[in-house]
C-alpha cells in the first residue's frame, strides 16, 4: 500500500484564515488525504490486505484500476483442444475425453489431460464440440455427458448417431453444445463419452489441399465465466480499524494496481 501526497490539514485547535483558505481550496482543487494505492497479491492469491491507519470499520473504500494490468483485468477464461485420435476399446466402458493444447488460459487450465478447473467461483458457460469418425458400414450411436470432481452430472448426457462409411470413405460428423454451471473455486468438469461400437473415434484431421484448408482437432473445449459481474471482481469483504481485505480474481499479473479513496 502507498499513501498518496499529504496536504495541509487544520489544527483542531484552531487555525488562521490563510491556512482555513488552503485546505479549502485543496479540497475544491480534489486535493485530499483520503486516497491510496494497492497492488494486489500475485501466485494466484484471491486476497488482498490494505494496511491504512486511516481506515475504520465503518469506512467505504472507493477503487478504481491505475494500471495497465489492472486496467485490462478479464474475466476467467480457458480453450483448449486435442491433436490426437481418442478411440474406445470396449462399448461397455466410459472414456474420458482428453486435451493436449492449451489456446488460451486465465483462471480456467488443465490437468490429468481430462480435467478443466477453475479458480474462481460462479456461473461458467462450458461449450465442446467433437469430430466423431465411423469406419463400420453401420450407423452406431455416441453418449457424451458431463462429471463434475468425478461424479456425474445429472441430466448431462447427450446422444448422437454418427453415419456410416459410405463409397468407401469413412462417416464423420461434428458434434458439440453447451452447458451452464454452477462451479465452486477448484471444482474440475470433465466430458466422458462411450459409443456402440469400437470402429467409433474422435479423429484429428491433417490440412487438406484442392482446396488447401486447415487440420481438424479430434476435441475442442472451452469454459468461460459468466457472473457474479466482473466489474464487481475486486471488493471490500472485510474491514477492521487500519485495514482492509480485499477479494479479487484468483490474481498472476503482477502490478495489478487500484488507487483508492477512503470516506469515513
Amino acid at each position: 500500500m502507498a499513501r498518496s501526497d499529504m496536504y495541509r490539514g487544520l489544527n483542531p485547535s484552531g487555525a488562521n484564515e490563510r491556512e482555513i483558505s488552503e485546505v479549502t481550496n485543496n479540497i475544491l482543487n480534489g486535493k485530499t488525504n483520503n486516497t491510496g494505492t494497492v497492488t494486489l497479491n500475485t501466485g494466484n492469491a484471491t486476497t488482498t490486505t490494505i494496511y491504512d491507519e486511516r481506515i475504520g470499520y465503518n469506512s467505504i473504500i472507493l477503487l478504481t484500476p491505475i494500471s495497465a494490468s489492472a486496467g485490462s483485468d478479464a474475466v476467467p477464461y480457458g480453450a483448449f483442444q486435442d491433436l490426437t485420435d481418442q478411440t474406445i476399446a470396449s462399448t461397455t466402458t466410459a472414456y474420458a475425453m482428453t486435451l493436449n493444447t492449451t489456446d488460451y488460459s486465465n483462471g480456467v487450465y488443465l490437468s490429468n489431460s481430462s480435467r478443466i478447473n477453475v479458480r474462481n467461483a460462479g456461473t461458467y458457460n462450458f461449450q465442446w464440440s467433437g469430430q466423431f469418425v465411423n469406419t463400420d458400414t453401420q450407423l452406431h450411436d455416441v453418449s457424451v455427458w458431463l462429471r463434475k470432481n468425478g461424479t456425474d452430472i445429472t441430466g448431462s448426457t447427450g446422444f448422437i448417431s454418427v453415419p456410416n462409411s459410405h463409397g468407401g470413405t469413412d462417416g464423420h460428423t461434428i458434434i458439440g453444445w453447451n452447458y451452464f454451471l454452477e462451479l465452486a473455486a477448484n471444482d474440475y468438469i470433465e466430458l466422458y463419452w462411450f459409443a456402440t461400437s469400437t470402429t467409433i473415434s474422435l479423429q484429428t484431421l491433417v490440412a487438406g489441399t484442392s482446396p488447401t484448408r486447415p487440420s481438424t482437432a479430434s476435441l475442442i473445449a472451452t469454459m468461460n465465466y459468466v457472473s457474479p459481474s466482473a466489474s464487481t471482481n475486486v471488493y471490500v469483504s472485510a474491514r477492521a480499524q487500519g485495514s482492509a481485505t480485499l477479494k479479487h480474481f484468483a490474481n498472476d499479473t503482477a502490478d495489478k494496481t487500484y488507487g483508492y479513496i477512503i470516506v469515513g
